[in-house]
């Protein structure tokens, strides 16, 4: 495996010979997962996991097709009965979208996934019983070609690891995850993918970071049980912000306590704002202050919602006065300002429309929808 650039890392050999900083992630090996690829440099796929039970296909496919509508590249459905299992021949005919099956502790669960058309499965050998047991899913994939993505979690560290390093640590998650990936690698099979997951972001942070010099299968990153939308939202921007700018990290999840759709916005607001992503508009508002005149969060929110059908690759901004509303926005491509009755359309700083308030939000839909550079 290349040597991978960090930031902050002065040394040349960090750099490719266009001057670009290489990053891990170019050099991870490429998974194909259905129609889609990771790793090798391959766009960062997000990642989200329905909440419906798995055994009812309809419900289930709605879910998924609500998400991929939204910007999901790939699903994962709980497997926890051999209904689920086989529920999931209907559910691949009407979606679109690589469908990973999430496996615990029943074998042949993780073999009748793959043989209903699970694009990859996700296990955790730890907690799949004897050897024996685990060669059998790996013959299974290996025939098939379907990669595993071998999970390992803060919460189920095993016991002889928490006792060598002192408590739940990053090494040990390290070292568990390498030591069921070493497990599937002995048995005849690499097409894997790896993941570490704790809540605890810092900890979650460093494990990757140890990781990606001690492997090149790709790596999908996430924070776990990072919590509700609030509290979820800030943690997996901190922890995915930290792992993905060192250049690691092939898939995401931001795993929220809250409906499935919430994970996707917030995925691709990280890795647009991490430059990682091209594509949706990006609004950018003022904090309120004693001159606002409007319902300045009222109207950022209802922007923000508005724009999400808008297939554009711009940033709006959303100001609440009309003192330095053009002026803050002119590093926007376009933006609107709210004064006592009054509203203005600003584009790259300038003022081109004076509207009443009310037809604010309307009018800069209009623009939206007829934008020309």
């Amino acid at each position: 495996m290349k040597e991978r650039g960090c930031y902050g890392n002065n040394d040349s050999s960090a750099f490719s010979q266009k001057g670009e900083k290489e990053m891990y992630r170019d050099h991870t090996k490429v998974v194909q997962i259905g129609n889609k690829k990771i790793g090798g440099g391959n766009p960062i796929l997000i990642q989200s996991m329905t909440n419906t039970k798995t055994e009812d296909a309809e419900a289930t496919v709605k879910q998924i097709l609500e998400l991929e509508a939204a910007g999901c590249d790939i699903i994962r459905c709980a497997v926890p009965t051999m209904e689920a299992a086989q529920a999931l021949k209907e559910i691949k005919k009407q979606i679109h979208i690589p469908l990973v099956a999430d496996i615990h502790f029943d074998y042949r669960l993780a073999i009748a996934a793959m043989e209903n058309g699970a694009d990859k499965i996700r296990i955790n050998p730890g907690n799949i019983g004897s050897t024996e047991r685990i060669q059998a899913v790996v013959d299974v994939a290996k025939e098939r070609n379907i990669p595993i993505r071998v999970g390992v979690n803060s919460g189920s560290l095993e016991k002889e690891l928490v006792e060598k390093y002192h408590g739940v640590t990053a090494e040990g998650l390290v070292e568990s995850a390498l030591d069921k990936v070493r497990i599937i690698e002995e048995m005849g099979y690499d097409n894997l993918v790896i993941s570490i997951k704790s809540s605890d972001v810092m900890m979650c942070a460093k494990a990757h970071e140890l990781i990606a010099e001690k492997t090149d299968h790709p790596l999908h990153v996430g924070i776990t049980e990072a919590g509700t939308l609030y509290s979820g939202n800030i943690k997996s921007a901190v922890g995915l912000g930290i792992i993905l700018s060192q250049g690691i990290g092939d898939t995401i999840r931001v795993s929220l306590t809250g409906a499935p759709l919430e994970e996707i916005k917030s995925a691709k607001r990280i890795l647009k704002t991490l430059g990682l992503r091209k594509g949706g508009v990006e609004v950018v508002s003022c904090p309120t202050c004693g001159r606002t005149r409007i319902d300045l969060i009222g109207l950022a929110n209802k922007v923000e919602a508005m724009v999400q059908d808008i297939p554009l690759d711009i940033k709006v901004a959303v100001m609440g006065c009309v003192v330095n509303g053009p002026g803050e926005a002119k590093e926007a491509d376009i933006g609107i300002a709210g004064g006592v009755g009054v509203g203005l359309l600003i584009k790259k700083g300038e003022i081109v429309k004076k509207v009443p308030e009310d037809q604010l939000l309307d009018t800069l839909r209009e623009e939206l929808l007829h934008w020309e550079r």
